[in-house]
């Protein structure tokens, strides 16, 4: 084989072997960003499921608050009914679900039995701690579909992407409205 032969064999393997570091690459981003994202939704579905304990223990302090817990229940189930959506649809519900919890956690400040309950003040510690995992998993998931979107974006990487069908992520931003009141 000539020298020419072997210098385009060499080039050859060099851009076959590039093409499969960054396809391994997306592959191994890709799933980061997936499994990011569940750490979220674990979270989310944490905070879902501790909404009905709320609405039970204000209940027993604060009956004539039903239209406030209401909302909250309507909040809480529009939100679980799109569980399964993308981050950038799930986070209006979502949105919806921490303003109406603020409500809830903002009037609950003229019952004072009730901001005196255990059960009431371990619940929420509970909802304290699930908004700050909410919180350190959004920042964790968004930093990883920033760096995979980067990816997605940069030459030479966007045209094995564009080959390969890897495409943008959302991101997932949500207001903090829960975080303040539950905190308080």
């Amino acid at each position: 084989m000539s020298p020419a032969a072997w210098v385009t064999v060499a080039i050859a393997a060099l851009v076959l072997l590039s093409l499969l570091v960054m396809y391994n690459r997306f592959v191994r981003q890709r799933t980061l960003v997936d499994e990011s994202w569940g750490g979220i939704d674990v979270e989310l579905t944490r905070r879902h499921d501790l909404i009905p304990q709320l609405v039970d223990t204000v209940k027993g302090y604060a009956a004539h608050e039903q239209a406030v817990l209401s909302r909250l229940v309507e909040a809480r189930e529009a939100a679980t009914a799109h569980h399964g959506d993308s981050p950038a649809h799930r986070q209006a519900y979502e949105d919806t679900l921490a303003g109406a919890l603020h409500h809830v956690l903002a009037r609950v400040e003229a019952y004072p039995d009730l901001k005196a309950s255990q059960s009431f003040l371990a619940l929420q510690e509970e909802l304290t701690n699930t908004e700050d995992r909410i919180a350190a998993s959004r920042r964790f998931y968004n930093g990883n579909v920033r760096a995979y979107n980067t990816r997605v974006r940069t030459f030479p990487s966007n045209v094995v992407a564009a080959a390969f069908g890897f495409r943008t992520r959302d991101f997932f931003e949500l207001r903090e409205a829960a975080q303040g009141a539950v905190a308080g």
